[in-house]
């Protein structure tokens, strides 16, 4: 995997820290309508009921928190929180949203990463399609090393569905790659994959990993793992 292309991934979260809400609230380019917000809204909150009744207690990570989407569930549930992104611009927006104590943020490339304690529960959301397949393996190897023997990992991710994205943007495909634009027309060049269930549920357990796989509906899947034993 070329660098570049992961400096460019983190270019293009960096330049759209102050508008990326846009795509979860379905505004700006990414508003298709008030049915399709009805839509994507009841999926949400069936992500967010699943996550909320796998109770994330303890001590909690959050890998790729930008602007804090999920990061405030998080820390209602937990007892401590890291929440980890590469790009400080998305962490000022999080830390203004979650104002919670028990919350510790950190400016880190999660690639170069590595935990300095274990936790109860790790969580990433929409992060797992940024990975190259060729650092798929070593992305799993940092987390199980940072997951407790009992801790569950919980993550979510986006289903392969033109409707997902903005109006504007390109079609999208199995390539690996995308070209995302950002408000001012400037365009970024991303890793994104997207998996299939079954051939994501056999990966995770090559490397020591089973749980169950879900799929909301139209845009969203999520999984919750554990360590086999």
């Amino acid at each position: 995997m070329e660098k570049s292309i992961l400096e460019e991934q983190t270019a293009y979260y960096k330049a759209r820290a102050a508008e990326y809400d846009e795509w979860h609230l379905r505004q700006g380019r990414y508003d298709r309508g008030a049915e399709h917000r009805i839509k994507w809204f009841s999926e949400l909150d069936a992500v967010r009921s699943a996550l909320t009744r796998e109770k994330p207690l303890g001590d909690c990570l959050e890998l790729a928190c930008g602007t804090g989407l999920w990061t405030a569930t998080l820390a209602d549930l937990s007892t401590n929180l890291t929440a980890i992104d590469a790009v400080p611009e998305t962490l000022e927006i999080n830390r203004g949203k979650t104002g919670k104590g028990h919350v510790r943020f950190v400016v880190a490339d999660i690639f170069e990463w590595e935990s300095d304690q274990i936790y109860d529960f790790i969580f990433f959301g929409f992060w797992l399609s940024h990975v190259p397949p060729e650092l798929f393996d070593r992305f799993w190897a940092m987390v199980d090393r940072a997951l407790k023997p009992e801790g569950r990992v919980f993550f979510v991710d986006s289903l392969k569905t033109r409707d997902s994205t903005a109006i504007d943007h390109t079609r999208i495909d199995d390539s690996g790659t995308a070209e995302r634009k950002i408000n001012n027309g400037k365009t970024f060049k991303i890793i994104k994959i997207f998996y299939d269930l079954s051939q994501l549920k056999k990966s995770l357990l090559d490397l020591n990993f089973s749980g169950t796989f879900r799929k909301t509906g139209d845009f969203f899947y999520y999984g919750c793992v554990t360590k086999c034993v």
